[in-house]
């Protein structure tokens, strides 16, 4: 088993904001920081001087911005690297630029508070570090779609009977790389598509400049989920970042509700949250879509979904950014179809219809 550490270069213009990096990720035994940069242009000498596995990057520094920095690096010599950003909504559009640029990951810029917040940023940066470490990085990677599609022009391949008293729900979770997988998926679902839920693990503020994105680009409406929001044909929730979001029924009716509480699997949003409520609320009603991501979040929550009747989807090795939460899935025989990106839509349909 190999011991080589993931070698990490921070680059950031404010020197507190690079020595608690620095703490923060050293603290972990798998990862060692190569060095620091105040600007883009000292990181491409540290760069030169030694090639990093990750690069944490601010966007907003002198000389020269990080996205614009990106784009060369992504260009010219593609490193992961994970956008290290401030709390603030108004930099939400240009953070989620980056990610269309090639970043792997968002994560929030640790700040001095309370014992827990410093904890949980803790285990957040070292999980996207070697989330990123592990990812494949493709310069704008392109997948094709397959050609718009109308649910009613799709027949379920299901065998044997099932009961369909309600609506069908979607859940899908996702993380390293999920946010230009999701883009993909959303795009090809047309207006009628199945309500769904989507937890993708991306910090607070992002989440709702996702959605909105998201909901310029697709078909189909997509927004930020808010408490007691009704999951509606041709309607997309995103879990908030920093709050579970759960399933739930009364009635005909499914709605979500969004709670605050510990990190799941690492993560809040967590993917297991969601899907264990949907097996507990929709059974069978139910499609759950486990797609690329680092770790294991949602891979026993899609078993328990499987085990209560639900269609189980994975996205395949080919087509993920990082292979992880998948595999587990896989691994536990919670996933009864493994698939490549391009032909979710498809499948979503045919089950849900």
């Amino acid at each position: 088993m190999s011991t080589e550490k993931i070698k990490v270069l921070i680059v950031d213009d404010s020197a507190l904001v690079r020595q608690t990096l620095t703490e923060v990720l050293s603290s972990d035994p798998e990862i060692e920081i190569i060095g620091t940069a105040g600007d883009p242009f000292v990181a491409a000498e540290r760069i030169a001087e030694q090639l990093p596995d990750v690069i944490t990057l601010d966007i907003e520094m002198p000389r020269m911005d990080g996205l614009t920095f990106l784009q060369k690096i992504m260009a010219q010599h593609p490193i992961p690297v994970v956008i290290c950003s401030s709390l603030a909504e108004e930099g939400a559009q240009s953070t989620l630029k980056a990610l269309e640029y090639g970043a792997v990951e968002i994560v929030t810029k640790p700040r001095l508070g309370s014992k827990q917040f410093l904890e949980e940023s803790q285990v957040t940066l070292c999980q996207a570090v070697k989330g990123a470490a592990a990812a494949r990085v493709r310069p704008h990677a392109v997948h094709t779609v397959e050609p718009k599609l109308t649910a009613d022009s799709v027949l379920s391949r299901a065998t044997g009977a099932m009961i369909a008293t309600t609506e069908k729900i979607v859940a899908i979770g996702a993380s390293t790389g999920g946010t230009e997988a999701l883009r993909v998926l959303l795009e090809a679902l047309p207006p009628d598509a199945p309500g769904m839920v989507i937890v993708q693990h991306m910090p607070e503020m992002f989440t709702r400049a996702f959605a909105k994105r998201l909901d310029s680009l697709c078909e189909i409406s997509v927004k930020e989920a808010e408490p007691n929001d009704t999951v509606l044909r041709g309607r997309a929730l995103i879990a908030p970042g920093n709050h579970h979001m759960l399933l739930k029924r009364s009635g005909a009716r499914y709605y979500v509700d969004i709670k605050e509480g510990p990190l799941v699997c690492r993560h809040r949003p967590s993917v297991d949250v969601l899907f264990r409520s949907a097996a507990r609320y929709a059974g069978q009603n139910a499609v759950g879509v486990i797609m690329t991501g680092m770790g294991d979040d949602g891979a026993n929550g899609l078993l328990e979904m499987k085990e209560a009747g639900a269609v189980t989807i994975a996205q395949d090795e080919e087509t993920c950014v990082v292979f992880g939460m998948p595999h587990e899935a896989i691994k536990r025989d919670a996933a009864e179809h493994v698939l490549p990106l391009p032909s979710i839509a498809r499948a979503i349909l045919a089950h849900a219809n």
